[in-house]
């Protein structure tokens, strides 16, 4: 750590704060189209590789333990009070069952993609699959809280191999759920769903409304209250459990446990509190640009292209699954693109995709993409499970 130009814990977290500050500014000022294909989450953790790597900041200081032990489980929980089961399954009615059903596609896709190509990675390369079926199913909070619980070891590469993976493939997966619009037509005839359950779910999506109110200071108050209070419970009541296996650890337990009370939350009037999801987001990227920190590219290999093999194979089961629920559960094109974007990517481009399919679905894309949140982090521990059993 000495040997670094910037040691301190203040130092530290000002240059990842200052990283993921830079590039969202520069989204938002610049509204360039390309960040729409390299979101800032990949310039977030592959500046700090970058700079940890060159010297400036070190790979391994006390600050990033503590950001594991705390700011992650906060976020986790803070995520999860936005949850609305409810308004969720009023609104989609049997399109949660296509999103459940594209969750399940990432599950079973993870250990076969795996299994093709384990040969080419590393004994620890499972723990990479589990974080990035995180990421698939709920989103970059749920791919970071996945690593954690699995202790993956981020100053390897397997993590990162996960990241360049999931921006990889969303580079595809996304123009292919935008363009679906374009094939509505012979889709729904495919599914048999009828025009009149597609008028009413945009009327049922009109009514929805997501706004919580201007955020006051005494709201971050609560939030912080809350995330700490959570954290602290879990932490206690996971050391309380015996560990069982390379999966069940003591911090799978405290990030089970976390999603548990997180979710249980959602129901409450916690859940009204403003400012919680930008807050969680927040957290979430300076988390992510604290993993890039950590990671060591004195091991870089060829293993990142079978990484990425595995990952079409996988995304490929994923999109077969969904079609086939599409067609069983009858729902139309829109729905079924939303719900694979809702997990592969999450909050970020779901709504980019309701957008496109038709814009009165754009609340419904982001509730969705909360859902994946709340069940991300527990599928993705068994996706990662199913993985280590195929190793």
């Amino acid at each position: 750590m000495t040997d670094s130009l910037i040691s301190t814990p203040a130092g530290i977290l000002a240059v990842l704060a200052g990283i993921t500050s830079l590039f969202f500014y520069l989204e938002k000022k610049t509204k360039w189209g390309f960040f729409n294909y390299f979101p800032p989450l990949i310039f977030i953790y592959v500046l700090p590789v970058v700079l940890s790597n060159s010297g400036l900041i070190p790979t391994k200081a006390p600050v990033y333990d503590f950001m594991g032990d705390i700011l992650l489980p906060m976020f986790l929980t803070l995520m999860l009070l936005d949850v609305n089961v409810k308004g969720t399954i009023k609104v989609m009615g049997r399109g949660i069952f296509v999103m459940l059903a594209g969750t399940l596609g990432v599950v079973i896709g993870a250990p076969l993609g795996f299994m093709l190509v384990k040969h080419g990675l590393g004994p620890e390369a499972w723990k990479g699959f589990g974080a990035l079926a995180g990421s698939w199913i709920g989103g970059t909070g749920n791919m970071a809280a996945v690593a954690h619980a699995l202790e993956m070891d981020e100053s390897a590469l397997d993590f990162g191999y996960a990241v360049i993976a999931d921006n990889v493939v969303y580079l595809i997966w996304l123009p292919i759920m935008l363009a679906s619009k374009n094939f509505a037509g012979r889709f729904n005839r495919f599914t048999g769903i009828t025009e009149e359950r597609v008028e009413a779910m945009k009327k049922a999506a009109s009514e929805l409304t997501l706004e919580k109110g201007q955020v006051e200071m005494r709201h971050i108050l609560y939030l912080a209250f809350i995330g700490f209070s959570v954290t602290a419970l879990a932490i206690w009541l996971a050391g309380m459990i015996p560990p069982m296996g390379a999966v069940l650890t003591t911090n799978t337990y405290k990030v089970l446990l976390v999603t548990v009370f997180g979710l249980g939350l959602s129901f409450t009037p916690a859940s009204r509190i403003p400012g919680s999801h930008a807050l969680a987001m927040a957290l979430v990227y300076l988390f992510v640009a604290r993993m890039g920190a950590k990671a060591d590219l004195s091991d870089l290999s060829t293993a990142v292209f079978w990484f990425l093999l595995g990952s079409y194979v996988w995304i490929f089961i994923h999109g077969t699954v969904l079609v086939g629920a599409a067609r069983l559960f009858k729902v139309d094109v829109h729905t079924a693109a939303i719900a694979s974007a809702a997990n592969i990517g999450g909050a970020a481009s779901a709504p980019i995709v309701a957008a496109v399919h038709n814009p009165v679905l754009v609340p419904v894309s982001i509730l969705m993409a909360l859902m994946g949140y709340a069940i991300g982090t527990p599928a993705a521990i068994l996706a990662a499970f199913l993985c280590k059993v195929v190793n």
